[in-house]
């Protein structure tokens, strides 16, 4: 499953995985990429970004971030070839309030929307203790994970029992694999950033990152 493309991050050997090894089956969850992110300069100075959209299906059907709003008739085609329509979608998550990740959560009136640490559903909040650093639990395998640093407020989300074992969509707590030159760059905390993303490197076995393809990390 993984790929002679190793790179080290921080304390911890990681590998892409390929633009075919996005599917992650799992029982009872398991966890699709529906849109790989990407986040590429360009001559004048600007950049074109786009979040990397991750469908969680099992007991609760659980989409992660919705790419921007030009994403819309994508996410729903995308949506519809997995026999799926925006009613379906029991929770939305928002790993952090930037337009490339939460463009589209128009499209699910009807689901729990948790964007970073608020959780609604309708216009009634529901209190959480993700701001104090504890997880929120959707269920005994999926879990919503504080993991601040890219803003103040970034979440993940933990899936367990997976083919892959443990993955975590991570949001822009990981660019891409390899981002050691370019996310702190991009970072409100970096010592915050930091601790969080070896945090996630020694509990997750395959990484979804917020602008690049999947990736594996590596232990002996």
């Amino acid at each position: 499953m993984g790929t002679d493309n190793h790179v080290v991050c921080g304390h911890f050997l990681t590998a892409s995985l390929s633009q075919s090894q996005v599917d992650f089956p799992g029982d009872p969850y398991s966890v699709s990429v529906l849109k790989v992110g990407y986040c590429l300069p360009q001559t004048d100075g600007t950049f074109t970004a786009d979040g990397t959209i991750t469908l969680i299906t099992g007991p609760r059907t659980v989409l992660v971030d919705t790419g921007g709003p030009w994403d819309r008739d994508f996410l729903l085609m995308a949506l519809k070839q997995r026999g799926l329509d925006p009613g379906d979608i029991n929770v939305v998550v928002g790993t952090h309030g930037h337009s490339d990740h939460i463009g589209n959560l128009s499209l699910f009136p009807t689901a729990v929307i948790i964007v970073g640490y608020d959780i609604s559903e309708g216009d009634t909040y529901r209190p959480n203790k993700l701001a104090e650093g504890h997880a929120y639990p959707i269920d005994e395998y999926v879990s919503v994970v504080p993991s601040p640093g890219h803003t103040g407020q970034d979440v993940s989300v933990q899936v367990k029992g997976t083919s892959a074992g443990t993955v975590l969509v991570a949001g822009d707590l990981f660019e891409c694999c390899s981002d050691e030159d370019s996310w702190r760059d991009l970072s409100m905390n970096t010592a915050v950033q930091e601790a969080n993303r070896q945090k996630a490197l020694s509990t997750a076995d395959v990484i979804i990152p917020g602008h690049g393809l999947p990736f594996r990390v590596l232990r002996s």
